[in-house]
């Protein structure tokens, strides 16, 4: 993980400066910025690999600044809260974060999401040129990060596009929210399969009435699936 670069979004000074000198001291760069326009000038400015984004922010909060990250970048966010609530999970999620943790959180788990989330980036970028996969009107492409539909690009948070990837590319073939879990969001991913229900549903939004040959369907008791009919 050397070289690899953070940038920390917290109005707390004490919890900046205890994450900035920990991730110091196993090897990133560390930069710090105390409310959301301080964050997403950083960002700009800084290029991190990883952002750990407070919730309650002045200025933006988190739910603004992650929204306007994912407008110009993939790169992956971990959403930072003291309320624990599962409303905040889910609209985190939805926006497109890549991992949540609740205050106050024990360092070592930090760290250890933050390593995680780096690998699966890392392997994501590794991938071949070739990973596009096309069925009628609809175009996913890992390469690009794109999804296509009808010819027309659509926004989609990153992880959303690698379960619709993940799915399509094995369609019709049945997977359960822990099978999802560990192909799309690695083995050491800290979360729960409400994760994956998240983003099967705002996939449907983005999807339906796109094609009468295929859908994303729920198989009760079982997971989901990318049906593809004939």
């Amino acid at each position: 993980m050397m070289d690899k670069k953070i940038l920390v979004v917290d109005d707390d000074q004490n919890i900046r400066n205890m994450l900035k000198i920990y991730f110091e001291n196993e090897g990133y760069e560390v930069k710090t910025a105390a409310d959301g326009n301080e964050g997403i000038a950083h960002f700009k400015l800084y290029e991190p690999d990883i952002v750990l984004l407070d919730i309650m922010l002045p200025g933006k909060d988190g739910w603004q600044v992650c929204r306007e990250l994912r407008e110009s970048s993939n790169k992956p966010i971990i959403m930072l809260t003291a309320k624990g609530e599962t409303f905040d999970k889910v609209l985190g999620l939805e926006l497109g974060a890549d991992d949540f943790v609740v205050k106050p959180f024990d360092m070592k788990e930090l760290s250890a999401r933050v390593k995680a989330v780096l690998r699966r980036c890392n392997a994501q970028n590794r991938q071949g040129d070739s990973e596009v996969v096309r069925f009628e009107n609809l175009e996913v492409s890992k390469q690009k990060y794109e999804l296509k539909i009808r010819g027309v690009q659509v926004d989609v948070p990153p992880k959303e596009l690698d379960l619709l990837f993940f799915l399509a590319s094995n369609y019709n073939h049945v997977f359960t929210r822990d099978q999802l879990l560990d192909k799309v969001w690695g083995f050491d991913y800290l979360g729960d399969s409400r994760t994956v229900d998240v983003h099967v549903k705002r996939l449907r939004e983005k999807l339906e009435g796109v094609s009468t040959k295929w859908s994303l369907k729920t198989v009760w008791g079982v997971g989901y699936k990318f049906e593809v009919q004939g």
